[in-house]
């Protein structure tokens, strides 16, 4: 028996025809719940609208699903529609303000200057929300997660920052060109995770999904489910016609230069600080619910103790989203969200893919109940419907 999972990366966007991507609350949340997944934070949402129907279908009680904490549009170049020159810091405010009293519960950075990140940092905690970052290397504007711990920024996404990525380059470049085996690359990384621990800053890695656009690691990209059946016919015909994906060199230097950082950091003593998120790719391939018995598993092979990698998908977690007095363990007092599994996974981590039950806020649920109940039905079931699935169409992209 395992408190519920937390995913703080987890999309619910999906993109099968490969022209932009939408957020689709029908299934999606069915398949998080089914694979223990009682908490998330979507991390920036292409259709916040969408999203609160969702969520709030979610609460009335008229579809199962998880806890959702709305994170409301990215703010960033991310965001459709985003204008850089138009939003100032006071634009940003007053966008917090408004999303504040929508009921997220946090937000999401991506492709973001400094001024309009410290703003929205300030905003979003005079309303005691978090915020959360898709960072880079300072180049041109971006900015440094190194830069954004400084101005209170309570989580970062995929890449710890520092002196490792310079702002004269992007910072994939720099991670592709990362060498870990040299000392001083290796100090300026401690350096760097040293401020995260000083600052109680917490790290979402999201190895799995680098390792989806690389070689996909075969024995964590296995298949334990049927996850393409959950498809509508004619969109698994869509999604099977785009594949296979073709590895991206680059990215796969990246997935193990990560998987060595994400050791280091636990190395340093910033266990308590790691999450996890998936950010799963939306192609259609793999589900996001059960990409987070991928990342655990990722995670694991990094070289992280089973019994941390589960910390950082319940405990961790909690406290990151400050739900911690009500999730994250099992204990008398708190929210009841559980998950049960066959077997042992402090001695094999892949047992979190075997859920028998799932518990959320009480409620007990049959996984495969579940998933059959939504199997065949993501994406469209013919050609006519296929617009509303094509986000630049949809959403004026």
């Amino acid at each position: 028996v395992l408190p519920g999972f937390f995913d703080l990366h987890a999309h619910y966007a999906v993109d099968l025809f490969g022209e932009g991507r939408v957020d689709e609350y029908r299934v999606n949340p069915v398949v998080f719940l089914a694979n223990g997944v009682t908490t998330t934070f979507p991390a920036g949402e292409v259709d916040p609208d969408e999203a609160r129907r969702g969520r709030e279908r979610i609460a009335r009680g008229e579809q199962p699903g998880p806890r959702i904490l709305g994170s409301g549009p990215y703010f960033g170049t991310a965001r459709p529609g985003w204008v850089p020159e138009a939003m100032t810091p006071d634009s940003v405010r007053a966008e917090v303000d408004a999303w504040a009293l929508a009921g997220v519960r946090g937000f999401k950075a991506k492709g973001i200057r400094p001024d309009q990140l410290a703003a929205l940092i300030d905003a979003a905690h005079r309303h005691g929300l978090t915020v959360t970052g898709h960072l880079g290397s300072g180049f041109r504007g971006t900015v440094n997660p190194r830069d954004a711990i400084l101005m209170g920024i309570d989580r970062v996404e995929h890449f710890l920052g520092g002196e490792v990525l310079p702002a004269e380059r992007p910072a994939y470049s720099s991670l592709e060109a990362l060498d870990l085996d040299d000392p001083a690359a290796r100090a300026a990384l401690r350096r760097q995770i040293r401020r995260f621990i000083d600052h109680g800053v917490y790290f979402d890695a999201t190895l799995t999904a680098y390792g989806y656009f690389a070689d996909r690691e075969p024995v964590v990209f296995t298949r334990w489910a049927d996850e393409m059946g959950f498809l509508t016919p004619y969109a698994r015909e869509v999604v099977e016609a785009r594949l296979p994906r073709r590895p991206l060199e680059q990215f796969r230097r990246i997935y193990y230069v990560k998987r060595r950082t994400v050791k280091a950091f636990w190395d340093e003593g910033g266990g308590d600080l790691l999450t996890v998120g998936t950010d799963h790719p939306s192609w259609g391939e793999f589900l996001s619910g059960f990409s987070v018995h991928r990342e655990l598993h990722a995670m694991v092979l990094a070289g992280i103790p089973p019994e941390g990698a589960l910390a950082a998908a319940t405990r961790n977690a909690a406290r990151a989203m400050g739900l911690d007095a009500r999730l994250g363990t099992v204990e008398a007092g708190k929210w009841a969200d559980l998950v049960v599994v066959d077997g042992d996974p402090l001695s094999d981590i892949t047992a979190t893919r075997r859920v028998r039950w799932v518990v959320r806020s009480g409620r007990v649920y049959d996984p495969a109940e579940l998933l059959d109940s939504v199997r065949g039905r993501l994406g469209p079931n013919s050609a006519d419907e296929a617009d509303w699935w094509k986000g630049r169409t949809r959403l004026g992209r």
